[in-house]
């Protein structure tokens, strides 16, 4: 089979790019081939299809530049001829999407449609039904005022970054996408990372529920095959990006008073000074900030960790971070918001917490540091049980390619 995979980078910018390329590789090892289409980017890595790449607003030049980035933020001319150019030449037999709105846009869908080549999309975000992606205002509270149609309410609300204009932007491109070119109508199949995203995006969007779809929660490449003990040196570990939505001002709240719990956060971002800023205006010294960490460096805190706390204030899917700690056996400290609950099972792999309530994951934190260590072993080896079954590339490869096909047969 010839599988050709879509996102807008050619790199690891973030969880939907692991998935994409772990994908990649879980294909060629049991022999399908696989191609890939995204935008030119700097950091690119090297491919034998970047001839097929289109600019990316990074990669543009000429005076025109600005005005290319904005009417390519809603339609990528260059895109549909690069992705003609590339069906004629290799032929894919599926197109796989995992990011484009807004970047490689769906300028592609009707090349695709075109060539009888079906789309399927992983659905990483809410950007179907959400035109800022997070159901989240720009107070930071989470807002589903647009309801899959009323878009102008993201400019009301100043949905994206703050700004008036950047919220109009996406708000337009919503109007646009769903008039000329509706998800609903172009793709042929959705692979949902959570129950809890399906029932969004589903309840927004009614049209989706005549889809072909599978909830497939990300996968691991490598899990552990025994649990962790416990560890004489605990710490506990947050990792990702420093901004409002992940909710590491609630993090810090929770350990303020307890000193003799540490914390190692990993990452950075818009939140990050201010962040620092409160662990020393609050004299806190158990909290250590050790910025962009990747790869061995990164999995050595992650495996080591007594526990990762995932704190989000908006509708995560399946975060990367529960994922790679339960790989390891690492449990999990998850706030009760989106998809987090459907993979932190109450303990069996970890604890939840109220989300936004500093108090509440004060309390779960001081509970799992009086666990012995049968309690952690067992904890630990819950993890591993809910990986092996759930996230392993054992329980995906065969769910993955009956989906794909599917649609071969049709």
């Amino acid at each position: 089979m010839k599988v050709l995979l879509i996102d807008v980078y050619n790199f690891n910018k973030g969880g939907a790019e692991t998935v994409c390329f772990n994908t990649g590789k879980l294909l060629e090892e049991h022999g399908h081939q696989v191609m890939y289409f995204t935008l030119k980017w700097p950091e690119n890595n090297p491919s034998p299809y970047s001839k097929y790449f289109p600019e990316s607003k990074e990669t543009r030049k000429g005076p025109l530049k600005q005005v290319k980035n904005m009417v390519n933020y809603f339609y990528h001319f260059e895109a549909a001829k690069k992705m003609e150019q590339l069906i004629e030449d290799e032929r894919p037999d599926i197109a796989h999407v995992h990011l484009m709105w807004g970047q490689i846009t769906p300028s592609i869908f009707p090349v695709l449609r075109k060539h009888h080549i079906p789309i399927l999309l992983t659905v990483h975000d809410y950007r179907i039904v959400c035109p800022a992606y997070l159901f989240r205002d720009g107070h930071g509270n989470i807002c589903e005022a647009c309801k899959g149609k009323n878009f102008y309410k993201c400019l009301t609300h100043t949905c994206c970054k703050g700004s008036k204009l950047f919220s109009a932007v996406m708000a337009a491109e919503m109007y646009f996408r769903n008039r000329f070119f509706n998800p609903a109508k172009f793709i042929d199949g959705f692979m949902y990372v959570s129950n809890f995203s399906r029932d969004k995006h589903e309840q927004y969007m009614p049209a989706l529920k005549t889809k072909p779809n599978i909830t497939l929660y990300n996968f691991s490449c490598d899990i552990a095959k025994s649990p962790k003990t416990l560890s004489a040196n605990k710490y506990y570990l947050f990792y990702g990006r420093l901004s409002d939505e992940k909710g590491v001002t609630t993090l810090l709240r929770a350990f303020k008073d307890i000193p003799q719990c540490k914390l190692k956060i990993v990452g950075t971002g818009p939140k990050e000074q201010e962040l620092k800023d409160f662990v020393q205006s609050s004299g806190m010294k158990n909290v250590e900030f050790l910025g962009f960490k990747r790869g061995q460096e990164l999995m050595d805190l992650v495996k080591n960790a007594h526990f990762v706390i995932v704190c989000s204030e908006c509708y995560e899917n399946n975060p990367m971070s529960i994922i790679e700690s339960y790989s390891y056996g690492t449990p999990i400290i998850g706030s009760r918001i989106g998809g987090i609950p459907e993979i932190v099972i109450e303990g069996k792999t970890g604890y939840q917490f109220v989300c936004g309530d500093s108090d509440d994951l004060q309390q779960k934190v001081k509970f799992a540091d009086s666990l012995t260590g049968e309690d952690y072993s067992c904890l630990s080896a819950g993890t591993l049980t809910f990986a092996h079954e759930n996230l392993s590339l054992e329980s995906y490869y065969p769910r993955l390619i009956a989906f794909y096909n599917q649609f071969l047969k049709k």
